[in-house]
C-alpha cells in the first residue's frame, strides 16, 4: 500500500485498470481449459460483483459526493446519480436497438462486444474518478479506491467469458475469442486515466464525477448483473449479493 500511496492519481488509476483488465483478460483465458462454463458458478460470481459494487456505489462514491458536495450537495449529487444512470440507460437502448436487427449468431456476438466494451468506459471512469478523489486532499482513502476497482474487476472476470464463449461455440479459434473476450477490458485503462486527471485538473468536478460514478455503477448492476446472475436461481443469486455487499461494506467501513 505504501508504494501505492506514493504514486500520483493518475498513476494509480492506471494500475488499477490493468487490474481490472487483466481479470478480464483471465476470464476470456477461460476458453483455452473448458467449452463451456458452470451456470451455477456463473451465477453466482456475477450476484458476488452486484453486491461488492452496490455497497462501494454507496461508501465509496456518493458519501464521499454529499461530503464534498457543500451546502447544495443533495441537488449536485441527485443530478450527477441521475446522469450517470441516464448514460448508461441510453448505451443500453442503442445497443438493444441495433441487435434487434442482427439475426445471425456472428453479429449477436458483434453487438455483445460492443456492448461490453462500452459499459466498460464509464466503469473505467469510476475506478479514476475513485483514485483522483483519493489524491485529491484525501477526499476518499487510497484503500477505498482499491477497492471499487476490485468490485470491477470481480464483474470484469465473467464479462471475459460471456464474449469470449459464444464466439468459440460459433466456430471461432481458442485465440480469436480470447482475444476479443480481453480486448473488450482495454478501454478501461484509458477511461481511468482520464477520470484521475479530469477530478484533479477541474476545480469544482468531484462531487459531480463521484455521484456520476455512482449512477453508472448502479445502472450497470440493475440492467446487466442482476437480471443475467438472477436466471439460473434467485435464493443463490440473493446469498451472493449480500455476501458481495457485506464483505464490500466491512472492508471499507474496517479498513477505508
Amino acid at each position: 500500500m505504501e508504494w501505492l500511496n506514493s504514486l500520483q492519481g493518475w498513476q494509480q488509476a492506471l494500475f488499477a485498470t490493468t487490474i481490472t483488465w487483466a481479470l478480464t483478460a483471465a476470464g476470456a483465458a477461460l476458453v483455452f481449459f473448458f467449452k463451456k462454463v458452470n451456470d451455477k458458478s456463473f451465477a453466482f460470481t456475477l450476484s458476488f460483483a452486484a453486491g461488492i459494487m452496490l455497497a462501494s456505489t454507496f461508501f465509496s462514491l456518493l458519501l464521499p459526493a454529499v461530503e464534498s458536495g457543500g451546502k447544495f450537495a443533495f441537488i449536485t449529487v441527485s443530478l450527477g446519480f441521475a446522469l450517470g444512470g441516464a448514460l448508461m440507460i441510453i448505451c443500453d437502448l442503442l445497443i438493444t436497438k441495433s441487435s434487434k436487427n442482427n439475426n445471425v449468431n456472428k453479429s449477436k456476438n458483434t453487438s455483445l462486444c460492443i456492448a461490453v466494451t462500452v459499459h466498460n468506459i464509464p466503469e473505467g471512469l469510476v475506478v479514476g474518478v475513485a483514485f483522483g478523489a483519493a489524491s485529491l486532499n484525501g477526499t476518499i482513502s487510497v484503500f477505498s479506491a482499491l477497492v471499487v476497482a476490485i468490485g470491477i474487476a470481480i464483474q470484469n472476470f465473467p464479462e471475459g467469458m460471456c464474449i469470449a464463449f459464444p464466439l468459440r461455440a460459433n466456430g471461432a479459434s481458442r485465440f480469436k475469442s480470447f482475444f476479443f473476450g480481453q480486448i473488450s477490458g482495454i478501454v478501461e485503462i484509458f477511461a481511468g486515466v482520464l477520470g484521475a486527471l479530469a477530478v484533479n485538473f477541474i476545480s469544482g468536478i468531484l462531487p459531480w464525477a463521484l455521484s456520476f460514478s455512482a449512477g453508472a455503477m448502479v445502472a450497470v448492476v440493475c440492467s446487466e448483473l442482476i437480471p443475467e446472475s438472477f436466471k439460473n436461481g434467485k435464493i443463490l443469486a440473493t446469498v451472493g449479493v449480500i455476501i458481495g455487499f457485506i464483505v464490500m461494506m466491512v472492508l471499507d467501513v474496517a479498513l477505508g
